[in-house]
């Protein structure tokens, strides 16, 4: 006899537009992040949680897989050659490696002022500063801010090695999930990615999920798209076990 089990949920929450947040996503845990409206952005740094000298190394992980952008199958690799997470599914289909963050002058160039003083819990925040709150938690500081991926947002690269913003890529609903082969440190923002050519304030609110994952191996399964990846995990092993 066959007995379905929802997956429970261990965590659900909104983070609104313009929030930031972080936490420990623990080994054999899935996130999932739902763009609610559409047109959202979500910046995000990974960390070994246990070694936070240990962090996402874009270069390797988009070297590695031989991509420019990110979707279901690929990993994320640390400095030290071992997948932090990696997406198990995608909705969306392309997540961005290269846009970064803002910093407050950037924001207040793009958008205006935007002050407290005015807007109160409504003023323009700012990825730099959004980030930087987050890590302090954990003891980091900025010389320890690091690249981030934009999720939900499409920069392609043509021939000549320009950029390109799509706008509206994100359609409301979309998601996108990230399984966990060890404790990783998340520390995350959604704010409109600096290549959206709108001159409005307007970030928008994600979901986040927290769950433990049904079937661990199969998820990694679904990650060994590349040798590369498999070589990965194997690094991985070695320090989680």
């Amino acid at each position: 006899m066959t007995t379905n089990i929802t997956p429970v949920t261990l965590r659900d929450e909104i983070l609104p537009g313009g929030g930031h947040l972080s936490f420990v996503l623990k080994r054999g845990q899935i996130l999932r992040m739902t763009d609610i409206e559409g047109g959202a952005n979500v910046s995000l740094m990974m960390l070994n949680a246990h070694e936070k000298s240990e962090r996402l190394n874009l270069p390797d992980t988009l070297k590695g897989q031989h991509t420019a952008r990110l979707t279901a199958g690929h990993c994320f690799y640390s400095d030290m050659g071992r997948v932090l997470a990696g997406i198990t599914a995608d909705t969306c289909g392309w997540h961005d490696p290269f846009g970064g963050v803002l910093n407050a002058a950037e924001v207040a160039e793009k958008y205006g002022q935007g002050r407290y003083q005015e807007l109160r819990n409504g003023f323009f925040r700012n990825g730099t500063d959004n980030l930087l709150i987050e890590m302090g938690k954990w003891d980091l500081n900025l010389e320890d801010l690091l690249m981030v991926v934009n999720f939900f947002s499409k920069v392609a690269v043509d021939d000549n090695g320009q950029f390109s913003f799509h706008h509206a890529h994100s359609q409301p609903g979309s998601y996108v999930e990230l399984f966990a082969p060890m404790d990783v440190l998340m520390v995350l923002t959604a704010l409109q990615h600096p290549m959206d050519p709108s001159s409005e304030y307007a970030p928008r609110p994600v979901r986040l999920s927290w769950r433990q994952a049904e079937d661990p191996q199969a998820a990694i399964n679904a990650l060994l798209t590349r040798p590369e990846n498999e070589r990965a995990f194997t690094n991985t092993y070695l320090f989680a076990q």
